[in-house]
């Protein structure tokens, strides 16, 4: 049996000849609307949340790397605080990944603890 007989569930009404082969090209000009990105911030000081916080407001997803900060700095406290309160006001998420990542999600996002094994 062949790839597209198992794909089709082996004897529908259907044939390789129905679907349509479909290029790269039409991914990349399909995916250009599309809902959430990722993006990836460094944050150095408090002016650098900014844009992390437009960017969870507009419903994407931000890892956020920390490394310039020790976690018993204030800064860091006061950045984590804000951005849990921009992770509550959207319904979102927030944890931070060990010592040097922050991971914020928008509304109907949710970040599971316990680790994949």
């Amino acid at each position: 049996m062949g790839i597209m007989t198992k794909i089709l569930g082996g004897g529908g009404n259907r044939s390789v000849d129905d679907y349509v082969e479909l290029e790269m090209d039409d991914f990349a000009e399909a995916s250009t609307g599309a809902g959430m990105q990722v993006h990836i911030a460094e944050i150095g000081d408090q002016s650098d949340v900014i844009p992390i916080k437009d960017a969870v407001y507009d419903g994407d997803l931000v890892i956020a790397d920390i490394t310039r900060h020790s976690t018993s700095d204030r800064t860091v406290e006061h950045i984590i605080d804000e951005l849990r309160q921009v992770a509550e006001e959207v319904d979102g998420d927030i944890v931070q990944k060990g010592d040097d990542q922050l991971v914020v999600v928008p509304t109907g996002v949710s970040i599971s603890r316990q680790k994949l094994s």
